[in-house]
C-alpha cells in the first residue's frame, strides 16, 4: 500500500489495468506551469524533491512576473482592438459616444462567452461535470482563486485528448487577461 502511495505522489496514476504518467507528461507539466506562473496553484499537482521544489521556485521567481507582463500585453492588445473596432464605428456612422459604449459591451459579451459561458460546455463534456460545476471551475480558475477541488484532467475513469490541457492552458491565459480587463473596467467605473 505504501509503495501505491508513493507511485501516486511520484505522478503515476491507475488507468484500469494499465498505469500512466499523465500528470507530468508534456501537456501535464505544460498546465503545471502554467498553475504555477499565474499563482492558481490548485494543489493537486507539486514537486516531490528537493531539486524539483528549488527549481520550482527559481521558475516562479522569474514566471510570475513574465507572466504578469505578457497577461499585460495580452490585456493591452484585446483593449487595442476594441479601442480599433469603436473608432471604426465611429468614422462609418458618425457615432461619438455610442461606438465606444457599444464595443465595450461587445468585448464584455464576447469575453463572457468565451471565457466563462462556453468552456463549461466543454468541461461537462471532457470532464462529466455539470454545467454549474464547469461554470465554477471557469471563474475560480481565472480569477487565480483554484481552491482544487475541480481541476481538469484528473478523473482516471476518463481519457483525455493531446491537446486539452493545452488548450486549456491558453485559455487561462487569454481569460485572465480578459478579467484583468474587466475588473479595471469595474475598478475604473466605481472611482
Amino acid at each position: 500500500l505504501q509503495a501505491i502511495i508513493q507511485a501516486y505522489k511520484s505522478g503515476i496514476t491507475l488507468q484500469g489495468n494499465t498505469t500512466s504518467l499523465g500528470r507530468w507528461d508534456y501537456s501535464g507539466s505544460f498546465f503545471f506551469s502554467i498553475s504555477a506562473i499565474t499563482t492558481i496553484g490548485y494543489g493537486n499537482l507539486s514537486p516531490s524533491t528537493a531539486v524539483g521544489r528549488i527549481f520550482c521556485i527559481v521558475f516562479a521567481l522569474f514566471g510570475i512576473p513574465l507572466n504578469l507582463v505578457l497577461l499585460n500585453e495580452i490585456g493591452q492588445l484585446m483593449l487595442l482592438g476594441v479601442q480599433h473596432c469603436a473608432h471604426r464605428l465611429e468614422e462609418v456612422f458618425h457615432w461619438q459616444k455610442k461606438a465606444s459604449l457599444l464595443m465595450k459591451i461587445c468585448a464584455l459579451v464576447t469575453g463572457l462567452l468565451l471565457f466563462l459561458l462556453l468552456p463549461p460546455l466543454l468541461f461537462s463534456d471532457k470532464e462529466g461535470w455539470s454545467y454549474e460545476e464547469g461554470f465554477y471551475y471557469s471563474f475560480i480558475t481565472l480569477s487565480t482563486i483554484g481552491f482544487g477541488d475541480y481541476v481538469i484532467g484528473m478523473n482516471p475513469d476518463r481519457t483525455y485528448p493531446g491537446w486539452y490541457k493545452n488548450v486549456i492552458s491558453l485559455w487561462i491565459l487569454f481569460g485572465m487577461a480578459w478579467l484583468a480587463l474587466v475588473i479595471k473596467f469595474c475598478i475604473n467605473l466605481l472611482e
